[in-house]
């Protein structure tokens, strides 16, 4: 039976170019690039410059896409930025990178789900596209989380860094199976009790100012597994696949022990994990399209293959997508 894919046609990404060590945070908060490593997997991570906000680096990473799918800027319908620092409270950060583009038809929207906001951004387009209301959509992670992180918190300060990440997706026809190219399967979920685990102290609505990110990173770690595996879980359920099936599992970069503990839950060997969080750092909904965009870019990512995606955000929110390249 004939069904509509949410096919992947392109990947980019764009990083600030300023790159800050641990060596360096390490001259102004209490740490050390041993105690970092140790215990986070970040070796780096890069900082926007002053100016450059998240729809710059949004937009140079949708551009990046678009030329990788040998599409123009008129094919796309609908773009999804997942961003949780956005340029202004309004308009929509999506609304800015449309407008770089050039692009005067369809729909653009921001979608806040923090770490999370690229699963639920994939997972949302994938209905638009499925459905029909869109033809080709831009699915876009782009974060400066430098601006919102209290550097004098060594706890978080070391964990976050800036990039953008976007992949072009496509409605293609299908045989309505396992073997179609495209998005298989998404699960996204959330549990709102578990607020003061990890969110940032300040808001429009409440404090009239941005606030800064705050974070119980214990118990963070301990639901994230948990949350991480059970969401995969339901999509192996649903398909009927297991581990050992994946061909990639490129799961948010948040920090390499919940990574690796989490592949491992899976039955999923490392060598099959795309892991950037050493050179990018934690850059919440930008961590996965960037990791998608490297593999893809040095041939790692081939066409055909399964590819796991999965990630966890403040909220709690977490989910997953399961994509044939």
């Amino acid at each position: 039976m004939s069904k509509l894919r949410s096919v992947v046609r392109g990947c980019g990404s764009y990083l600030p170019e300023r790159i800050v060590t641990n060596a360096e945070l390490a001259q102004r908060v209490d740490t050390s690039d041993e105690w970092i490593v140790q215990r986070t997997g970040i070796r780096q991570r890069h900082v926007a410059a002053d100016g450059e906000t998240t729809s710059m680096i949004g937009l140079r990473a949708a551009q990046a896409a678009l030329a990788d799918a040998g599409m123009d800027p008129s094919e796309i319908d609908l773009i999804i930025v997942a961003t949780a620092t956005p340029d202004h409270t309004f308009p929509a950060t999506a609304t800015q990178i449309q407008a770089g583009l050039g692009i005067t038809d369809g729909a653009a929207f921001d979608l806040q789900a923090v770490c999370s906001g690229f699963v639920f951004g994939l997972a949302t387009a994938d209905k638009f596209l499925c459905s029909g209301a869109a033809r080709a959509a831009l699915v876009i992670g782009a974060e400066t989380f430098s601006r919102i992180l209290d550097w004098e918190d060594r706890a978080t300060c070391v964990l976050f860094g800036d990039g953008a990440g976007a992949v072009v997706l496509k409605a293609e026809a299908g045989d309505g199976t396992l073997k179609d190219r495209g998005v298989l399967a998404t699960h996204i979920r959330s549990d709102g009790r578990y607020k003061n685990k990890l969110y940032v102290d300040g808001g429009a609505g409440s404090t009239k100012t941005v606030g800064f990110l705050r974070m119980e990173g214990k118990e963070v770690f301990r639901h994230a597994v948990v949350n991480l595996a059970e969401t995969v879980r339901h999509t192996f359920a649903e398909t009927g696949l297991s581990g050992d099936d994946i061909d990639w599992f490129v799961p948010h970069q948040a920090n390499r022990r919940i990574i690796d503990a989490t592949a491992d839950k899976l039955g999923i060997d490392h060598d099959r994990v795309v892991v950037t969080v050493d050179r990018h750092g934690n850059t919440s909904a930008a961590s996965i399209p960037l990791a998608l965009a490297e593999a893809h870019k040095d041939g790692r990512i081939k066409p055909g293959q399964l590819v796991l995606i999965e990630a966890m955000g403040g909220g709690f929110t977490w989910g997953s997508a399961l994509i044939r390249w």
